[in-house]
């Protein structure tokens, strides 16, 4: 996880742009999604042994077997996924080429979602996120001095459209660094998209690098982390906010979402706000053993006197707390990026925006209540992640029902001794109204008043969660017993011709 420069001494680091930092659905590990795309075959192999060619770990095959549900999952999204859109090589440029190789290099995550974007969008969108990721590396690389980085922060907007400019400054320990030292190809093809895009580009990039520069400048003045939760909601507005301004700006101008978003600036910024504020929260143990602090000292210091106290063993009740308020000031984003996904028009669109969010909220419920994330780096697991990519490559109803299936589950590990236990049974009820405002149930049910207006799940949902848990185990069954065949049939097959 970057840091912001604002960290000061013990916490050296780069502002790391929404894009960057961990991809904000996956790692630094390497997004949830990629690593679906990594342990199975690509979407349009239909052949066992290209399934076969990533043998599981021992640990994943008794994992699945006692988690047939998941199982079923990675295997329907991997057999049955197909990519709306799909680049057309034979009509790349060499400087396009090297430039989706770029790409692959530095986002593992959002390199799937990004090729199969609209053709439309494809070059201006991939140009973007290598521009700011090249401004972020920029930042990120504490080898080089405050009075270089500062100016070319600032300026590097002026550069991304100079088909000769190029930066070997970066430290030989950058692995980012060849972006830079090629960046001729990105500002060619910068060059080659429609005057529109290039505006919002150079605007967002401008925009970007000279917060950036402040966080740099002002590094000396903050040792203690991100004070105020205004600054940390600052903070999230350049490394995230500001990406989706610039991508929605490119959305609506292509028309492929809806014009009235760009009328409504809070609704693009939670989308940002909820992606990079669960990655704090996600990535606080982590942080911690690198000596950088993410969360605001207006939140922190109500439960102890350092960041770091937070980690000893006789905090754990103060720590839990601490992370439901920053549960708490993320999901209250939630509302707003359901109201933002419904604006999105086309599917490849919709995918891009939709899948970062499923995993965001899913996220957030793994780290709520939650002491394995003072411990460890937590994440979900693949074949949630598998799950959660079919439904939210569909359409905004099924990612709605996502949305409330997850704040269900943050509802009822809600701990009615947590001083913010009333504030989350809000929030959960704000999502559950907001979806039901968007998609009104046939038998519409009377949220109570006050602080418990999420509604349970009942015997209903109950019955359909054990009928498709049933229906998993046939099925993997099915995919079993078809296996065992192929390969008897193969085995016979070469015992005849030998």
């Amino acid at each position: 996880m970057g840091c912001a420069s604002s960290m000061g001494e013990g916490c050296h680091g780069g502002v790391r742009i929404a894009f960057r930092r961990r991809d904000n659905f996956g790692d630094s590990t390497k997004s949830l999604l990629h690593s679906c795309h990594d342990r199975l075959p690509r979407p349009t192999s239909r052949t066992f042994s290209a399934f076969a060619a990533k043998m599981p770990s021992a640990r994943d095959v008794v994992y699945y077997l006692f988690h047939i549900q998941e199982l079923r999952a990675i295997i329907h999204w991997k057999t049955w996924h197909k990519p709306v859109h799909e680049r057309d090589e034979s009509k790349e440029s060499r400087d396009l080429k090297e430039c989706y190789r770029f790409l692959d290099l530095t986002s593992r995550s959002f390199v799937a979602v990004i090729q199969e974007l609209h053709p439309e969008l494809l070059v201006p969108v991939c140009v973007f996120y290598l521009i700011l990721r090249s401004l972020d590396t920029v930042e990120d690389d504490m080898t080089i001095s405050i009075e270089e980085k500062e100016p070319l922060l600032r300026d590097f907007y002026t550069h991304i459209d100079h088909e000769n400019w190029t930066y070997d400054g970066n430290g030989p320990e950058e692995k980012d660094r060849e972006v830079l030292v090629k960046f001729d190809c990105v500002t060619r093809e910068f060059n080659k998209i429609k005057d529109e895009y290039k505006i919002i580009i150079n605007d967002i990039t401008k925009r970007m690098g000279n917060g950036m520069a402040d966080y740099a400048k002002n590094a000396g003045d903050n040792s203690s982390g991100v004070k105020t939760i205004e600054d940390y909601e600052l903070y999230c507005h350049y490394v995230a906010g500001l990406v989706g301004e610039g991508v929605t700006r490119l959305f609506v101008t292509a028309k492929l979402a809806n014009p009235a978003l760009l009328q409504r600036p809070e609704l693009m910024e939670s989308m940002g706000q909820l992606l990079q504020q669960t990655n704090i929260i996600r990535d606080v143990w982590e942080d911690n053993e690198h000596k950088r602090c993410f969360w605001p000292k207006e939140v922190w210091s109500k439960y102890v006197d350092e960041f770091s106290d937070l980690f000893l063993l006789q905090n754990r009740e103060k720590a839990l707390q601490c992370s439901s308020e920053m549960v708490l000031m993320a999901l209250n984003r939630a509302e707003e990026c359901l109201l933002y996904m419904a604006g999105v028009k086309e599917q490849s669109v919709f995918n891009f925006v939709a899948i970062p969010q499923s995993m965001a909220i899913a996220t957030l419920e793994l780290c709520f209540q939650n002491l394995a994330i003072f411990d460890r780096n937590v994440k979900i697991t693949k074949g949630s992640a598998c799950q959660l990519m079919t439904e939210s490559t569909q359409n905004v109803q099924l990612v709605c029902e996502v949305f409330r299936r997850y704040a269900r589950k943050i509802h009822r590990k809600n701990n009615p001794s947590d001083p913010h236990f009333l504030d989350i049974n809000v929030a959960c009820g704000k999502i559950e109204r907001s979806i039901e405002s968007i998609f009104p149930t046939q038998t519409p049910r009377t949220l109570p008043h006050g602080a418990d207006q999420t509604v349970a799940m009942d015997s209903e949902e109950e019955a359909k969660r054990k009928a498709q848990e049933a229906e998993a185990k046939k099925d993997v069954m099915y995919w079993a017993l078809a296996i065992f065949a192929t390969l008897g049939i193969i085995t016979a097959v070469m015992v005849v011709a030998a």
